[in-house]
């Protein structure tokens, strides 16, 4: 396996920039997960990664070799796309051995590596159809069973579940980390899917814009969001966002929402009294009171979602959701009242960049 750095590599289509100055080390057996909205730059990213796209500015290097320049099949990565790109004519044994085939192994190498690989993806009943006799979790397997037998320097995804269901991306999750586990194999990953990202990833990269906004642990993003697209877009229901005011009083800061409500950070944040802020809690992490307790608010709709349930709420005509296990919820309706836990308040400033809990 192998180590990719990642200096200030930036990639234009003429005058249009689509990455710049992006900065990266992954270390040897790591598992990254880039992850951002459609057309942030992750796929273009990982491209460059593989070869398929040219660098205009900076430096890749793989295992401490410069390879700006070297052709795709020199750099020793495997790449499992999206359309799968299975050879129709070809068997699933066939497919899985292909590359092996063209470097003249020999047969007792090649069955060894397609047995293993087969087995790890539950492929042994399948080795000799072929991908139209296949389902589009069996395809995936395959062709990710044809990058292990390679056994590359480095793994890349590009987006492999998105055209699977909902149950079968679940168990390809779980295939794709035990797979990891057992190959220790330096893989970077592009989704959308924040789910994906949290389950799989040993550190996540957030892109957006053709720009990195954070890296760090899955709980890490989650718990200490760099900026405001980072604390939107991590997460499921996204962070609840208020707009305020900061005031200092007897050394604790408050926010003053837009309607008039003041909520206590219960510590002192070391910025200007009236500086404009924006306050961020994620639904789950909202409360359900007692009547007469914490902030009003009004039920717009209810989402029960079997775990569950999602509370379309407006407090003084902001909207706001909440997430809780409380089935009871389920019957809520009209006004309930809310409370917004001190130790689960995100502040961000006025440039939507968070305000440090050791900002004091």
């Amino acid at each position: 396996m192998a180590s990719i750095e990642l200096h200030s590599v930036g990639k234009s289509y003429g005058d249009h920039p689509v990455l710049e100055g992006v900065d990266l080390n992954i270390d040897d057996g790591e598992f990254i997960v880039l992850v951002g909205p459609s057309g942030c730059g992750k796929s273009t990213l990982l491209r460059m990664i593989a070869g398929l796209e040219d660098i205009t500015s900076g430096t890749l290097a793989i295992d401490g070799q410069r390879v700006n320049d070297l052709k795709p099949k020199d750099r020793d990565i495997a790449m499992v796309f999206q359309s799968y790109a299975l050879y129709p004519h070809m068997s699933v044994a066939e497919n899985m051995s292909y590359s092996l085939r063209l470097r003249r192994k020999s047969k007792e190498v090649i069955d060894a590596a397609v047995g293993s690989a087969s087995q790890k993806l539950g492929l042994d009943p399948y080795l000799a159809r072929r991908p139209k006799a296949l389902s589009g979790g069996q395809r995936q397997r395959v062709a990710m069973g044809r990058a292990i037998v390679r056994k590359p320097k480095a793994f890349l995804f590009d987006e492999p579940l998105s055209n699977l269901d909902a149950r079968l991306r679940e168990q390809m999750r779980a295939e794709i980390k035990r797979m990891h586990a057992e190959l220790g194999a330096t893989s970077v990953y592009v989704t959308h899917d924040q789910i994906e990202a949290m389950t799989l990833a040993s550190r996540i990269v957030a892109m957006n814009a053709g720009s990195v906004q954070q890296i760090g642990s899955p709980l890490e993003l989650y718990d200490r969001p760099a900026n405001l697209f980072v604390a939107g877009f991590i997460g499921s229901p996204g962070m609840n966002f208020l707009e305020g005011r900061l005031s200092q009083s007897n050394g604790v800061s408050e926010i003053v929402l837009s309607n008039g409500i003041q909520v206590s950070l219960g510590r002192h944040v070391a910025r200007a009294d009236g500086e404009m802020v924006t306050l961020g809690i994620r639904p789950e992490h909202v409360v359900a009171a007692s009547s007469g307790t914490g902030v009003e608010a009004q039920v717009e709709l209810v989402e029960p979602t079997g775990l569950g349930v999602i509370l379309h709420l407006v407090v003084h005509g902001e909207s706001f959701k909440l997430f809780s296990t409380d089935r009871m919820l389920m019957q809520a309706q009209g006004a309930i009242h809310v409370t917004l836990p001190q130790s689960r308040l995100h502040v961000f400033d006025k440039d939507g960049v968070r305000i440090s809990e050791d900002d004091v």
